[in-house]
């Protein structure tokens, strides 16, 4: 069984030395969505509401998540991110507004935290350009699709009913 690494013998949080680790290129994707009601996905469908086009607000947003993660957990080292890539998509009958965040960066630490925040602040950034409309939205889930490099190499964790493939 593996054990938490952010513990130390006492059970109290640490940030983890990754010192001794080598440097990988590392690469992370996840994914969410976001659920709206008729009214927000009407709004979407045409474009925005009052605040104007929330999927460009909402990318900007996501990279802005991916930038600050290590001021949002607090046991994250802050990393040299190399590239984000955002990609979003719209289920209409659904009604699932989707996010896509691909992180790549090379360091001796996991970029898995720094995809899955610039999915989750992209999608509050989508929730606040369209509540002006309504607050029938429901986030989440948002999952981590695949990660490459470090000691576990690539792990590729497929999610049905996601518009992408890990």
């Amino acid at each position: 069984m593996a054990e938490l690494t952010h513990l130390d013998p006492e059970g109290r949080p640490k940030m983890v030395d990754v010192s001794e680790k080598a440097v990988t290129r590392r690469r992370a994707i996840a994914a969410g969505y976001l659920e709206l009601d008729a009214p927000a996905a009407e709004a979407l469908a045409r474009g925005g509401g009052p605040k104007g086009d929330p999927w460009s607000v909402a990318r900007i947003g996501a990279v802005g998540g991916v930038k600050r993660a290590s001021d949002l957990i607090p046991l994250a080292h802050p990393l040299a991110i190399e590239a984000v890539d955002v990609t979003h998509h719209w289920d209409a009958v659904a009604r699932r507004a989707w996010l896509r965040v691909a992180v790549s960066c090379e360091g001796r630490t996991g970029i898995e935290m720094e995809a899955l925040a610039g999915v989750t602040v992209g999608l509050l950034v989508l929730y606040d350009m369209l509540k002006a409309v309504s607050h029938g939205m429901t986030l989440g889930p948002a999952r981590l699709l695949r990660k490459e490099g470090g000691r576990r190499g690539t792990v590729v964790l497929p999610w049905a009913g996601c518009p992408w493939e890990p």
